[in-house]
């Protein structure tokens, strides 16, 4: 199929989304190859690769928390028609990847950086030396902080990078200096410091209504599947020491946002519940004044979108991708 034909079906996939999912994409995503290497610490990390001889570009997919690549096989197929080659990795503690914790069901990290430390293991064995003419990053949520702080480490590693909904701040719900407090408080109990952060628990199927992840139904149901099919899968709310790791990853985004130099395109979902959206302008500004800005100047906003814009509807999903696509043709 071209690619202006392929653009074109992204705009009515819905309406037939079982019908694509059981047939061409199922196909697809047998052509998969799945790999694995031992990330810090001896845990060992599960990512996969779809690879065409006639690709001279790719892209890396960083999912965000709780995610695992099996989520993202949609996505891989509309970048791989797209003429790029796909990888994509089960970040530590989620997915396929080694888990931290007995409670499996727990997200949990030591240290945010070796999140950071993961991704450039991959990079390094991967795609610095592969046999690829451009590199290219997405990123969602989670992902994107750890794909922008290794980025501060390495600003050439990829030609640009696209993140969406990035995790430069969370919403919470208490009042920051209580949050604080609290997580101050859990870091010096290593009992509680480990445990399910309040409000939170064991991964549970959350009825469409209730979601604040995205609109399209379809999508929905088809990635909590993935989990109810797949036990092992599932991750549960994140731990208090979790937490205070992704508060601080934030943070130093921010601090060190004048310093990153990629050329990189910020989409943001307009009714983000789960990122806190007012990061993603002040990181946009920090660029722009010292002279690096972001696509734009300032984030790509999706009206409408819930935080998992690659997964929302035909329509807004659309508007992202062509984005992200033309975006990356253009640092061709």
């Amino acid at each position: 199929m071209p690619e202006s034909q392929h653009k074109k079906s992204w705009l009515n996939r819905e309406k037939a989304f079982a019908a694509f999912t059981t047939g061409p994409l199922m196909d697809f995503w047998q052509q998969r190859e799945e790999c694995e290497l031992v990330g810090v610490d001896g845990v060992p990390l599960r990512f996969v690769r779809f690879l065409a001889p006639q690709h001279d570009r790719v892209v890396l997919i960083s999912p965000g928390r709780i995610e695992s690549y099996v989520k993202y096989a949609e996505l891989a197929w509309d970048l791989f028609h797209c003429g790029f080659d796909v990888l994509i990795i089960d970040h530590r503690g989620q997915g396929r990847s080694g888990r931290m914790l007995s409670d499996t069901h727990r997200g949990h990290v030591v240290k945010f950086s070796d999140y950071v430390d993961d991704l450039e293991l991959l990079w390094q064995r991967e795609i610095a030396n592969g046999p690829w003419r451009k590199r290219y990053a997405l990123a969602h949520s989670m992902g994107g902080a750890i794909t922008t702080l290794f980025l501060q480490r390495n600003p050439q590693a990829f030609d640009a990078v696209a993140l969406c909904a990035p995790m430069f701040g969370i919403v919470l719900r208490l009042p920051e200096w209580m949050v604080r407090h609290i997580l101050d408080w859990a870091e010096g109990h290593q009992r509680i410091r480990e445990n399910y952060a309040i409000g939170t628990g064991r991964w549970r199927a959350l009825p469409f209504g209730l979601n604040v992840l995205t609109h399209s139904r379809e999508r929905y149901r088809r990635n909590l599947r993935f989990y109810a099919d797949d036990p092992s899968l599932r991750v549960g709310g994140p731990t208090y020491h979790w937490v205070r790791e992704g508060i601080l990853a934030g943070e130093q985004v921010i601090a060190h946002a004048a310093s990153t130099t990629t050329p990189m395109l910020l989409v943001q979902a307009e009714d983000d519940r789960v990122v806190d959206n007012r990061m993603h302008d002040r990181f946009c500004a920090e660029r722009a004044a010292a002279g690096n800005p972001c696509e734009g100047e300032t984030p790509l906003t999706i009206t409408g979108a819930f935080h998992e814009i690659l997964f929302e509807t035909d329509e807004m999903r659309a508007i992202a991708l062509n984005a992200i696509v033309d975006f990356f043709d253009r640092h061709n």
